[in-house]
């Protein structure tokens, strides 16, 4: 009887955790208010500053709750506001966009964090997949003037470039770069 009762315990608590992953809804990430924004040093001396122009994706959320990330950068979208730059940017000596045309995040797990979230999830850049966890924030909830329902989250993070296998320069870059990543997603979009 004892076991009966332990076993009906851990289906019914079963049956509960896949009812509450059945509720995520997808949320569309709005392009035209998603930025993915990232600095690093140039010869030691200050921060250069970027950005993607165009960031796609979308949130799972349950209950006003964030329950998955899937973001998607459009590596070509790269911008500091020098075209010589950028067009360099987009080689083979950093982004390669023709062999790499996206960066990605998709989330493998969320856990609630105090007023955010801890977010593990896997990231690639220049065809490489690291696993990393990082700390993001909800940044409002609420109705737009056209009833849309959004949402909002941000998140900034450092990595290493050379984890993704991008060196060039490394003399003269540095190798940690900073990434601020902040969206807003549209309910049923």
């Amino acid at each position: 009887m004892k076991r009966l009762v332990s076993s009906l315990i851990a289906l019914a608590a079963f049956g509960t955790l896949t009812l509450g992953t059945a509720h995520a809804e997808k949320w569309g990430v709005d392009g035209a208010h998603a930025y993915a924004l990232f600095s690093i040093v140039h010869f030691g001396v200050a921060p250069n500053y970027g950005r993607f122009d165009t960031v796609g994706g979308s949130f799972d959320v349950e209950g006003g709750e964030l329950k998955g990330v899937n973001i998607e950068i459009d590596a070509a979208s790269v911008s500091t506001g020098v075209k010589k730059r950028d067009d360099h940017l987009r080689s083979p000596d950093f982004f390669n966009v023709k062999q790499f045309p996206k960066l990605t995040f998709k989330s493998t797990k969320v856990e609630k964090k105090g007023d955010g979230y801890s977010v593990t999830g896997d990231l690639t850049i220049h065809g490489v997949t690291k696993s990393i966890t990082i700390d993001v924030a909800k940044t409002g909830m609420g109705k737009d003037p056209w009833g849309n329902e959004r949402i909002g989250f941000a998140s900034d993070f450092t990595i290493k470039r050379s984890d993704f296998g991008i060196t060039f320069m490394a003399d003269g870059l540095s190798d940690e770069v900073k990434l601020m990543l902040s969206a807003e997603g549209i309910k049923g979009k």
